[in-house]
């Protein structure tokens, strides 16, 4: 199964990339300011940082804070 969402708020990571690509949003903390995601288990910021950073909107592996943290 894919991971392709904000699982507390149901915002796909295809949703919050054409937010983040009208916007210029290039972080978690600066697309928050555009559209509510990842405020609750948290668990969905390894994914958009990896989406901000590649493009990439659906997920077949699961990604830790981490794996990514030099993305941030």
């Amino acid at each position: 199964m894919p991971i392709d969402r904000c699982y507390c708020y149901q915002q796909t990571f295809a949703t919050l990339k054409e937010v983040a690509d009208e916007t210029g949003a290039a972080s978690v903390e600066a697309l928050q300011e555009h559209v509510r995601f990842g405020q609750n288990c948290e668990l969905c910021h390894p994914y958009v940082r990896r989406m901000l950073a590649t493009g990439q909107t659906s997920f077949d592996e699961v990604i830790r804070a981490e794996d990514n943290s030099a993305e941030a």
